[in-house]
């Protein structure tokens, strides 16, 4: 297999590429639309539709990470999209529109994935927490590797608010804050996150990690905190993962006395052997 559709959506975009899910990286360019307003199941589900069609591919399955908690491919919450996607079947609902084997998971949760196998957090023991910084706050928890799914970090309480109202890159933008102004903000959050579950690194994703360099030399939190290797792809290539993971049959060894074309020169080796 060539190479998988990963699709994330998000409260502003909704972005799609082909995958190479052995190198964790884009086959081509990623494409783009903005996310219907409202973003309703049926506006949503049909600009995926159409985006997915785009790509030329027509076969494989489609992975595709939601901003909301995902259980058995059910939206349980819907912080940045409308909320009449709360209980819908996703799976169904997208593979019924593109006619093709779908996988749901969470928008955060894919980023995460993708930064745990090939980007910043590869090979780091302990506990990880990838942020996805955009409209909103998506949260990925990794223990030895391991994905914890559908921490919704980005809702905890601070101030009275939600700490995505605060700290979210869509909550600078929205204030007109400089990265100056905003660093203190999303320092505290920061704070606030590693009181709370003490991560030995802290990832920071989404479009804005384009422009680490501007606030992170600014804050000042007690776990390493790096920017996103994979940058706003990470979502793609984490949700092709995870179509690759669950929707791919694994490769069957040849049974034992199957005739295959290297069969006989091993035989033939292991009688010179003997």
């Amino acid at each position: 297999m060539k190479g998988l559709i990963g699709v994330d959506i998000g409260g502003s975009g909704i972005k799609a590429g082909v995958v190479d899910a052995r190198r964790g990286v884009l086959i081509g360019e990623r494409v783009r639309v903005d996310t219907p307003q409202p973003a309703s199941p049926e506006a949503v589900v049909a600009a995926t539709a159409e985006l997915v069609a785009g790509l030329g591919r027509d076969e494989g399955p489609i992975g595709i990470g939601v901003p909301g908690a995902i259980v058995g491919g059910r939206v349980m919450t819907a912080a940045n999209i409308d909320p009449g996607w709360i209980g819908v079947s996703a799976a169904e609902r997208f593979a019924e529109a593109i006619g093709r084997p779908c996988a749901v998971l969470n928008d955060a949760d894919a980023g995460g994935l993708a930064e745990i196998r090939f980007g910043a957090g590869r090979g780091v023991e302990g506990v990880v927490l990838f942020l996805s910084l955009g409209t909103g706050i998506g949260a990925a928890l990794f223990v030895d590797g391991v994905l914890v799914p559908n921490t919704e970090f980005g809702h905890i309480e601070i101030r009275g608010k939600d700490a995505e109202l605060r700290a979210s890159a869509g909550a600078r933008e929205r204030r007109g804050l400089s990265f100056a102004d905003w660093a203190p903000l999303l320092d505290e959050y920061l704070n606030r996150i590693d009181a709370l579950v003490w991560p030995d690194l802290i990832i920071l994703g989404g479009g804005i990690s384009r422009k680490a360099d501007k606030f992170l030399p600014l804050l000042e939190v007690r776990p390493p905190v790096v920017a996103a290797a994979l940058r706003n792809e990470a979502g793609i290539v984490g949700a092709a993962l995870r179509a690759r993971e669950v929707l791919t049959p694994p490769r069957r060894a040849p049974a034992r006395g199957t005739s295959t074309a290297s069969s006989p020169a091993r035989s033939t080796r292991a009688g010179s052997a003997r």
